[in-house]
């Protein structure tokens, strides 16, 4: 069994990175070091006074230290995890974009007075989970070891879920929403025979081969091979660097001993080469 930072490395980058940042956010809650209102959606602020980072920072906070969270933070290591290391395998460009264009029509969908929620993290994780259940639509899921269904439904048994336990709805559906826009773009449309295109920017393969973390396959732009590193370039040993050659059995101590001084001496990065001679001899 792998040690917790064992599984903590083996995590993919976008995930773990995600489900760190949730749980960094509600941590420093727990702490008192922050008010949650400062990072809530509130579009009066962001237009009136260029609060900008409300934007961004709704979607890392999903409640305080509760069931919920636990749920929603498991949701993320599983369910997002098992997309980018199954579907998205060696497509981190594409994965990031997913989330970008999910919080994208969050944005959009809680311009709507009636749709609008402070914080849209949860609906983030849905929706990750409604694009789970339509690329694994055959996998077998227990919940809570009583029930037992295809992934095709299990976002819909995570909303019946929420119903019994009284939690608000409204976030899980606006989730779901969001899903099923971008898998009809990504792969209802294109399968239909449609010919436009829902591709990945050219700035999401920029910022993600900048990043240094992931990979893509067929990526329009190179990664940043310098991504992560101080200092590059060739090492060298001082004093030079001597090459060695390894002797076979069957040489004799004898070949070794009739070889020249200046054969012996011959190398790389030696400052002085020629004979030598002692003084006063």
């Amino acid at each position: 069994m792998s040690t917790p930072a064992e599984y903590y490395r083996s995590l993919p980058p976008v995930s773990k990175a995600y489900g760190v940042a949730c749980l960094m956010t509600t941590a420093a809650y727990y702490l008192n070091l922050y008010d949650p209102w400062n990072i809530a959606l509130f579009y009066g602020l962001v237009f009136k006074r260029f609060q900008v980072w409300r934007v961004i920072t709704n979607f890392f906070f999903l409640g305080p230290f509760s069931f919920p969270f636990a749920a929603r933070l498991i949701m993320i290591a599983k369910y997002g995890v098992s997309l980018e290391r199954g579907p998205f395998d060696k497509r981190t460009a594409d994965y990031v974009w997913m989330l970008i264009f999910g919080a994208l029509s969050l944005l959009v969908m809680s311009a709507v007075p009636y749709l609008w929620s402070p914080f849209m993290g949860v609906s983030l994780v849905f929706m990750i989970v409604y694009v789970w259940s339509r690329e694994f639509p055959n996998a077998r899921i227990n919940i809570y070891g009583l029930v037992s269904l295809k992934g095709f439904y299990l976002p819909w048994a995570m909303l019946a879920l929420d119903l019994i336990f009284g939690n608000p709805l409204k976030p899980d559906i606006l989730g779901m929403v969001a899903g099923h826009l971008y898998y009809f773009l990504t792969v209802l449309h294109p399968l239909a025979g449609g010919k436009f295109k829902f591709n990945t920017p050219l700035l999401v393969h920029k910022v993600v081969a900048y990043w240094g973390e992931g990979t893509q396959m067929n990526a329009p732009v190179e990664s940043n091979p310098s991504a992560g590193i101080v200092f590059k370039g060739r090492s060298n040993r001082l004093g030079g660097t001597q090459t060695t050659t390894r002797t076979t059995s069957h040489e004799t101590s004898d070949n070794a001993a009739a070889s020249s001084p200046e054969q012996q001496n011959q190398g790389d990065g030696v400052a002085f080469r020629g004979k030598s001679y002692r003084l006063n001899g």
